[in-house]
């Protein structure tokens, strides 16, 4: 039995806006209350690298749990990073917002617009990632199929 590849369908127009619009409104909004926040350079600097792992991380586990789906090699170690840089950026918010003195009304508007700016980094990654699979499903020879002498796993050369 053969397998077929994975071949998505274009993403919507109106998910792919939706998408962008949660990381863009999620991004500008906590920037913006960095910016407006009584707290000192320091306690803003922790605040917007915790937002910057949090979002390449969240990129990364994407990626990585996508590439596993469609058969492509990721290492257990990575995907484990992955998860475990996710996570650790969201400890790193919940205890830099439960020690800080803002009011709980502060706490939950950077945690929201935390939570949605991770989400529209996970869910644009995967409108690009469609896409770019929708535009070219399947390439002629794939790199995985070639050995280091253009030789393919079945033995027959590769062509170019």
């Amino acid at each position: 039995m053969t397998s077929q590849p994975f071949s998505p369908a274009k993403p919507t127009a109106a998910f792919v806006g939706a998408s962008w619009a949660a990381l863009v409104l999620g991004v500008a909004t906590f920037a913006v209350g960095l910016w407006n926040a009584s707290m000192t350079r320091s306690e803003k600097g922790f605040y917007a690298a915790v937002l910057v792992l949090g979002l390449f991380a969240a990129v990364s586990l994407q990626k990585a749990v996508r590439d596993r789906a469609e058969g492509l090699p990721v290492s257990a170690l990575y995907l484990g990073l992955s998860w475990s840089v996710i996570a650790l950026s969201v400890v790193m918010l919940t205890v830099g917002l439960w020690n800080s003195g803002m009011a709980l009304s502060e706490k939950g508007f950077y945690g929201l617009a935390f939570a949605m700016t991770l989400f529209g980094a996970v869910a644009v990654q995967k409108n690009v990632r469609d896409a770019m699979q929708y535009r070219a499903p399947a390439p002629a020879v794939a790199m995985a199929d070639l050995q280091w002498n253009g030789r393919r796993a079945d033995g027959s050369i590769a062509a170019g």
